[in-house]
């Protein structure tokens, strides 16, 4: 079905591999049009916190290898080579001190105790010395911070062995005699540069400084350990693994973090791989010159190139395309930071010693992203297709089951495999006599076993469907069996419904028609024959069906699509969401095809159909009154303006299974939502229309928050709900604001018959690897039978509920219950999936506000 979640990249084609040469000279000549101005606006990214690079060569100046530090004299802010994002903890927000009833404890106690196994390392042993922090300023200034730091130790005497230098910022374990220290350096050349070394800053060990600096030394061990680093995290290089059938290798890597957390400062050590592909950039684009000729071949590279993650060896590391410049070429020239022009030729051979073979290709940008607000743009980097490796997946890759079978063989760890990898991780650090020497330097020490600690299991939750109660297996964390032949709590009749197809795909439409009658019996639908219309394959013969024939009396449309080429789902998908709101359901005629399978699709197909109509499916015991829950992400659209998209949906009812939705679109890559005022003052609207009264309790799930937005979301939209809600004469409801988190690294494991499993779906941890100063919790809630299970990691960032610990988490876990498209326990509460698809809906198809007709149904399902 094609109404599912789609890839952010477009549609990808795999290409064999190409020797490199030269391009030719009709190539070369389509390479370089009459004058192509290069796009100096600074594009946003396809996802949400993607690393973002800078480096050579760039307008700005190069930036070499190395964990980089912020050049602030009075704060330190962790930002490794590779655009490592900010952290949450980073911030030092202490959320928790705000909310009175969870300032004693924030555990809960239902439910029956489990112990665990975490991928979390205690450090048995901090240093006990104050850090110093230093400023170190070079004169002349030097560009290369490899020779920034060969100049400064030099004076080995005068510092210690024992040091940090990120280029600009020095740590050491001591205090020089001078608060300024002044050092005479030379370089090979025999030029002399003076190098001044001031004191900014004395840090006791209990600073979060010095846990961001714990963090610098422990990337220092990993380089020691001969893993390099690409993006944020360290990999081997020289254990790779080989899948040659597919053109793939995986260089399996760690990613680590030391953090205070409740108790103790440890470290999170988490198994990585990256995936890379041998084909260069370069590859790529002389396969489509072959493919598309001259005519088509600059708009081919900009569809096939833009927004892909590419590595450049030389340097480890990873680039996002922005743009392509088809003016410049190899032989131009840029200016660097000391203000001399250099071709990249010269910059590549002087600086690499590397050759370029190909002087006709064009350039790619990257525009660096803006870090901070009021940030500055900091200029494109230019890199050459020759030199560019291209990482990660295509959506053909994707969707091809044998490569994806054989990847998943070395990447979807099972949990035993997963601590085996630590343990060799660990074991590594203990028996390498230079990690051992830099720990005892630094007065390091960490505990040679993995940490364990007590969650509870809450209890599984009844379901409630057709006026009945079910029960379902709790390890499997899902109902379809159990509610099979029992009526929906609210069935639509199925009623003035239109199915379009083409020609070649008719008997598919008929078998659907037929085998949906069968199967919305039991569910309690009465189903009437729907207007069978029949098209040609194009998109303007689909939508010109549909100008036709959808009238206002319209139930559903059913589209019977030949593939999964998406301009035919966007032209539905726009005329209507936007122009003529009509709820729609999209069908692969592939998917229909295999018989034995065809009536279990058809059961999943009417039960969106249903939802997408207005109708209820199920429910779980909500035991507060009066509650509204409310779901809100953002998606970045990279078509419409490069917008960022806003899903707001909130529940109507008091068993949570009508929902209201709102879309908003924003300036680009703007995360912060804007129009929250809007959106909750059209819910408040709506619950009130629908219940003749205001909800009492507002429960609200931030998802798509990306690291060190904390502060936005504590500080900006929290006032704009607090502000919208003193609007309402009379008004006051309770409040509850909670950010989830997917894209953590911590993993749980227990221990059944002596080997690691999963824990159970509903394991909630809310001690021992929590924060101290936050109001947080983890919860397993769904069942994976393949590979580690990931929770997620939720943060009550504003609550004046009172409500207890208990209840907050028990709530959260009913959520994850509701999502009408799945019959079973899914990862995150189903507000926050369906904020997800309506902007991810408008974000890949429409990119305009879908219309507020449909508004109090899921027709984005």
């Amino acid at each position: 079905m094609i109404g599912r979640a789609r890839s952010r990249a477009r549609g990808r084609a795999r290409v064999p591999e190409v020797t490199s040469q030269p391009l030719g000279p009709r190539l070369a000549a389509s390479l370089v049009p009459p004058t192509i101005p290069v796009s100096t606006e600074e594009p946003e990214l396809l996802g949400r916190g993607r690393s973002r690079q800078q480096g050579p060569p760039s307008i700005i100046g190069r930036k070499d290898d190395g964990d980089v530090v912020s050049a602030g004299f009075k704060e330190l802010s962790l930002v490794e080579r590779g655009g490592r994002r900010r952290d949450i903890h980073d911030l030092g927000i202490n959320t928790r001190k705000a909310i009175e009833h969870v300032k004693e404890s924030k555990t809960g106690v239902s439910g029956s105790v489990i112990r665990l196994i975490t991928n979390y390392i205690q450090l048995s042993s901090r240093p006990q010395w104050a850090l110093y922090q230093y400023h170190v300023h070079y004169n002349p200034p030097m560009e290369s911070r490899r020779l920034r730091t060969a100049l400064l130790f030099m004076h080995e005497k005068v510092l210690g062995r024992t040091r940090v230098f990120d280029g600009t910022l020095l740590f050491l374990p001591k205090k020089l005699e001078n608060k300024v220290t002044e050092l005479l350096s030379q370089t090979r050349d025999g030029q002399n540069v003076q190098v001044t070394v001031t004191l900014t800053n004395e840090l006791p060990p209990t600073s979060p400084t010095c846990l961001q600096f714990y963090n610098i030394v422990f990337r220092r061990l990993l380089k020691i350990m001969s893993l390099q680093q690409i993006g944020r995290h360290y990999y081997n290089p020289k254990d790779p693994v080989m899948i040659p059938q597919h053109r793939i290798m995986v260089w399996p890597g760690y990613i680590t973090s030391i953090l205070q957390y409740e108790n103790h400062v440890m470290l999170c050590a988490d198994v990585s791989h990256k995936i890379l592909r041998s084909e260069t950039v370069y590859d790529i684009v002389y396969q489509l010159y072959a493919q598309f000729g001259e005519h088509r071949f600059q708009e081919a590279c900009s569809k096939e190139l833009v927004g892909l993650i590419v590595l450049t060896r030389y340097n480890n590391k990873t680039y996002r395309i922005d743009d392509i410049d088809w003016v410049q070429n190899p032989q131009s020239t840029f200016k660097k930071a000391d203000g001399t022009h250099i071709s990249y030729v010269e910059y590549y051979k002087k600086q690499y010693s590397l050759d370029i073979i190909d002087v006709n290709q064009p350039v790619l940008i990257s525009q660096p992203k803006r870090r901070g607000p009021g940030a500055t743009s900091m200029g494109p980097i230019c890199l050459i297709p020759e030199l560019c490796y291209l990482t990660g997946m295509t959506d053909n890759m994707r969707s091809d089951f044998n490569i994806m079978r054989d990847l998943s063989a070395h990447t979807r760890l099972n949990p035993e495999q997963r601590e085996q990898q630590l343990w060799r991780f660990m074991d590594h650090m203990q028996k390498d006599d230079n990690v051992q020497k830099e720990l005892s330097d630094w007065g390091f020490q960490f505990d040679s076993k993995l940490h364990s600690l007590s969650g509870r299991v809450v209890p599984s939750e009844k379901i409630q469907q057709g006026g009945k109660m079910f029960d379902y297996n709790p390890q499997v964390a899902e109902w379809s069996r159990e509610t099979r032949g029992s009526n929906l709590i609210n069935p639509i009749p199925l009623e003035n419904w239109i199915m379009v197809f083409t020609r070649r795909n008719a008997e598919v439409a008929k078998s659907l028609f037929q085998t949906l009658g069968k199967v919305v019996k039991a569910m309690g639908i009465r189903m009437e024959k729907p207007l069978m219309i029949e098209v040609e394959d194009r998109s303007e013969a689909f939508l010109k069906a549909l100008q036709s024939n959808v009238k206002q009396s319209t139930r559903i449309v059913v589209c019977v699509l030949p593939s999964n080429r998406k301009d035919k789902y966007d032209t539905i998908k726009k005329y209507l969401c936007v122009e003529c709101p009509t709820p729609s359901q999209c069908v692969v005629a592939r998917t229909l095809s295999k018989p034995q399978s065809l009536m279990a699709i058809s059961t999943k197909i009417a039960l969106q159909m249903n939802c997408k109509m207005g109708g209820e499916l199920w429910s779980v015991e909500i035991p507060l009154k009066q509650l509204m829950v409310i779901g809100i992400d953002c998606y970045h659209d990279n078509v419409a303006g490069r917008k960022s998209i806003v899903g707001f949906v909130a529940s109507l009812n008091q068993t949570i299974t009508r929902w209201f939705s709102r879309c908003i679109l924003q300036d680009r890559g703007q995360e912060l939502v804007d129009g929250l005022k809007v959106c909750l003052q059209a819910a408040l609207k709506s619950w009130h229309a629908y219940n003749k009264c205001l909800p009492s309790r507002i429960m609200v799930f931030r998802d798509g928050v990306g690291d060190g937005q904390l502060n936005t979301v504590v500080n900006y939209e929290v006032p704009q709900l607090l502000d919208c809600l003193k609007y309402v004469t009379d008004y006051n409801p309770k409040l509850s604001v909670i950010v989830v988190k997917k894209r953590i690294n911590a993993r749980f494991f227990t221990q059944v018959g002596g080997r690691l499993q999963n824990p159970p779906p509903g394991t909630v941890i809310d001690t021992d690897v929590t924060r101290p100063e936050w109001y947080d919790f983890y919860i397993v809630s769904q069942s994976v039978r393949v590979g580690t299970v990931t929770p997620t990691h939720y943060n009550v960032v504003f609550d004046n509920s009172n409500l207890k610990p208990d209840y907050m988490q028990r709530l959260t876990y009913k959520l994850c219950h509701m999502y009408y498209n799945w019959p079973g326990v899914i990862r995150v509460p189903a507000p926050c999936l369906y904020a997800h698809k309506l902007a991810f809906l408008v974000g890949q198809s429409i990119h305009r506000e879908p219309s507020l007709a449909l508004a109090d149904r899921l027709y984005y399902l």
